[in-house]
């Protein structure tokens, strides 16, 4: 018990200087982007149907449009990528590359000609499924827990994976939706195999020594 509770708490210090080290990036990305008037976002934002622009997808999360747009991603994003990292930073880099290509590939193939899209509001809804999802797949009590907690807090943007606000890629945030899902499937515990016990192999006796056999002899003879 004491092991695994050191290892939870390892596991969450990781999670927590990488969540600070990703705000720390964003955040002095979107100054470069704000002192260039958001040139940033149109060159390396994601563009639909231009294969060119594909890699694009892994440098959209960084970059935002305006001041209110990164304060807008940046807690959520905080606070559920800590959520999605504290049980161990593997599985949350594989999520997190499941969440991106997601998001990106259904922005790609489905966003109107010429627009770009950029912002971490797609990785929010991506962490989003991905804690909520793995609480009821892993039959873990404290991931159970945390997933119910988040559902409840977080349930009322899903809003978002709706065409409903002109502006907002509702196809980023349900691409990530997905990709969340889809990485706490991937990614979830899977019992242990258990073995059928191998029945014992029969011992192989030594042959007696002179002195044994003289020793049964005696015993036979009852001296």
């Amino acid at each position: 018990m004491a092991t695994r509770m050191t290892r939870l708490l390892s596991d969450s210090r990781t999670a927590l200087f990488t969540m600070l080290g990703i705000q720390a990036v964003i955040w002095s990305v979107q100054v470069v982007n704000w002192l260039g008037d958001y040139g940033l976002s149109k060159d390396f934002g994601l563009r639909s149907e231009q294969v060119g622009d594909l890699p694009e997808m892994f440098t959209s999360p960084f970059l935002h449009f305006s001041w209110s747009h990164i304060e807008a991603n940046s807690w959520p994003l905080f606070v559920l990528g800590f959520l999605s990292a504290y049980r161990g930073m593997r599985k949350f880099l594989l999520a997190s590359l499941v969440i991106l290509v997601s998001g990106g590939l259904l922005v790609w193939l489905l966003e109107s000609p010429n627009t770009v899209t950029a912002g971490a509001s797609g990785m929010v809804y991506g962490y989003l499924g991905y804690v909520v999802l793995r609480g009821v797949l892993d039959r873990n009590l404290l991931d159970a827990a945390v997933g119910i907690v988040v559902a409840a807090v977080y349930s009322t943007i899903l809003i978002g994976v709706l065409p409903v606000t002109p502006g907002v890629s509702w196809l980023g945030h349900l691409g990530g939706l997905v990709g969340g899902l889809a990485a706490a499937v991937l990614l979830r515990e899977r019992p242990a195999v258990r073995q059928a016990p191998q029945p014992a192999a029969p011992r192989a006796s030594a042959p007696d020594s002179p002195g044994s056999a003289l020793l049964k002899q005696l015993d036979d003879l009852g001296l």
